[in-house]
């Protein structure tokens, strides 16, 4: 099997070349870095490549391409965002136009003004969106579906592991002293996503049998109360803090005046309110085998 991917220097990228190398497969990996270690890449060979310029002037011939490239920030400038998360996904699909093509969305694609209970994938995109980012995901996801031939979607959500690069380091920025601020109560359930998982879905949706449904929610087997998760997150990585949760409604008027601060709108509705996914159509389509959500020590 011939496999591009992109993001490779990042966290998902990375884990999806390392998990196609082990299987034996042939990688051919790309990122917006000049360089790659080896190791984190799997050994593939590497090329620098900034998605959001142009689409590739010379693409390997491969029979799937796993398209993880993207700028994951909550508070990026736009432009920027929609640079590389809608134009950068339009050249990799002008680039690779005629293999499978497995785009890495986001459950930031559901609707963040009502709770995400057990959603399921026909429930997004919807008409509005708290940021940038979820706005040019669920763009993207439009795009691929309408151009792709055979594309799969998979809609990942907290994707955690080592290594990461997004959700711990996000979160570390809300420590105060010994404690980490969060909105909400801790009590509401969320669905996380082990990065080995998530890249294992990748592999399975290269291979697919194409066909209906073409999206799928990945996500751990069963969903766990945010502060289960947090405590679990905070104690994997050695950090002495513990959460300290502040009432949405006190919270609300501040991101309003400050949409770009730290604790936004888009965070909120993220840490407030239930975000769980609803993974039966991967399992049956894709044969995904979920395991429960676990932080082994780093």
């Amino acid at each position: 099997m011939r496999l591009a991917v992109t993001g490779a220097t990042g966290f998902v990228g990375g884990a999806v070349c390392r998990a196609a190398a082990a299987a034996g497969w042939q990688v051919s990996a790309f990122g917006r870095r000049a360089a790659a270690d080896a190791r984190h890449v799997g050994g593939a060979a590497y090329r620098s490549w900034d998605v959001g310029a142009a689409k590739l002037a010379d693409p390997p011939e491969v029979d799937a391409v796993v398209h993880c490239a993207a700028s994951a920030t909550d508070t990026g400038v736009a432009r920027e965002v929609w640079r590389t998360n809608l134009l950068g996904t339009h050249h990799v699909l002008a680039s690779f136009p005629d293999c499978r093509f497995v785009h890495v969305s986001s459950a930031s694609v559901y609707d963040p003004y009502r709770p995400t209970v057990r959603a399921k994938e026909h429930e997004a995109p919807v008409d509005r969106y708290l940021n940038a980012y979820a706005a040019a995901k669920a763009a993207a996801e439009q795009l691929v579906l309408a151009i792709a031939r055979d594309a799969v979607v998979l809609r990942p959500h907290a994707v955690y592991g080592p290594g990461d690069t997004t959700l711990l380091p996000r979160l570390l920025q809300n420590v105060r002293g010994t404690r980490l601020l969060v909105p909400g109560t801790g009590r509401v359930l969320v669905s996380m996503t082990d990065v080995d998982s998530l890249a294992r879905a990748c592999l399975l949706a290269a291979t697919a049998e194409p066909g209906w449904p073409n999206v799928f929610n990945i996500a751990d087997s069963a969903p766990v109360t945010i502060d289960w998760a947090l405590r679990g997150l905070l104690a994997s990585a050695g950090v002495p803090v513990r959460p300290a949760y502040v009432p949405a409604p006190l919270l609300t008027p501040l991101a309003l005046v400050f949409p770009a601060g730290r604790l936004n709108r888009y965070v909120i509705s993220q840490f407030a309110v239930e975000r769980t996914l609803d993974i039966t159509a991967a399992i049956d389509r894709l044969g995904y085998e979920p395991a429960p959500t676990a932080f082994p020590p780093r």
